[in-house]
């Protein structure tokens, strides 16, 4: 008995199992936090597999999990394949310009940029730059914004029912008049932002700036009143108060609209791409559509996937900077 003891005792202890917790109760957390999201994914994963094989479409078969995860690599072998191409472009570039130069040294070498179709991988790259600039455009207007209407009511009452009239509005249609504005707007010969591009910006920054408005206007105006009884008897200065008092106060509701922010202008730029037919994750499901080859659902699917999966991504990097920022370190656990 001794013996089992100590085999036990030594098994906590390498499992990190503090001593006045007994292995059934670490087991338990274990089960918790590992065990049950596993299972949760496994009956997801059966669910998905049996449904799949009982919905036939015109492009075949509904793709399951083994499908999915085939498409996947047929995916990032084209985009390997795409980029040993383009490097193999750049070598015969190289060498026809040094053979150049050799001949003639007054020549002055010309690169080409490589035009080949983007990939999967490249798509997801462009998506979440474009997201990424439209975001932090919105929160740049937003948070000063929201910081000026939760410090003064009467700002608040004036700016109200336009903050009301404007945030249900879809993107759908808000993209129309973002693409007529850019392209009246952005006229030059030498562009250095494409058109697409600053189109599905602009659209992001108008959907995804309301949440981030508002929530810091409610934080700023939440402020407690012991605080600002504080501030005044210092005397501090408007900007004095809004670093020392208002924002620390605020950021746990600041973040909370900049994480509803970011995952609005997630959806956003997708449905955007999609109909705009811009450069990006959303085009490459509509391709995928059109296509119409026995791939297509099983490609579509991956995107789904993926683009769930940088959603929640780019959410837990929020809850990650709200930790390194906030007080209030209770926010952040879900």
């Amino acid at each position: 008995m001794t013996s089992i003891r100590m085999t036990l005792a030594g098994v906590s202890s390498i499992a990190g199992v503090k001593s006045n917790d007994t292995l059934g109760s670490w087991f338990k957390r274990m089960l918790g936090t590992l065990g049950l999201p596993l299972l949760g994914l496994a009956v997801f994963l059966f669910i998905w597999q049996a449904g799949a094989k009982q919905i036939d479409t015109s492009l075949g078969q509904f793709p399951g999990p083994t499908q999915v995860y085939e498409q996947m690599s047929s995916l990032y072998a084209e985009h390997i394949s795409e980029r040993e191409r383009e490097a193999d472009f750049y070598q015969r570039q190289e060498a026809r310009n040094a053979e150049r130069v050799a001949k003639d040294p007054s020549y002055v070498p010309k690169i080409r940029e490589y035009t080949g179709k983007p990939t999967f991988f490249d798509q997801i790259g462009t998506s979440l730059v474009t997201v990424l600039a439209g975001f932090a455009i919105a929160a740049i207007i937003a948070i000063p914004l929201g910081i000026c209407i939760g410090l003064n009511a009467s700002l608040y009452a004036a700016l109200n029912p336009i903050i009301q009239l404007f945030k249900p509005v879809s993107p759908l249609a808000w993209l129309p008049l973002v693409t007529m504005v850019v392209s009246a707007a952005y006229v030059t010969d030498d562009p250095m932002f494409a058109k697409s591009f600053l189109t599905s910006l602009f659209t992001v920054a108008l959907c995804c700036l309301w949440p981030t408005l508002i929530n810091t206007a409610v934080g700023v105006s939440a402020v407690s009143q012991d605080l600002q009884n504080v501030s005044k008897v210092l005397r501090l200065s408007w900007m004095t108060h809004v670093v020392k008092i208002v924002l620390p106060s605020s950021v746990p509701m600041i973040f909370t609209g900049l994480r509803l922010s970011l995952g609005i202008a997630w959806m956003v730029l997708i449905a955007a791409e999609m109909l705009a037919q811009n450069p990006g994750l959303g085009k490459f499901v509509w391709d995928e559509f059109q296509n119409g080859s026995s791939d297509s659902l099983g490609r579509i699917m991956v995107a789904v996937l993926v683009i769930g999966l940088i959603g929640f991504l780019l959410d837990r990097i929020m809850l990650l900077l709200q930790r390194r920022v906030s007080w209030d370190k209770n926010a952040i656990t879900r």
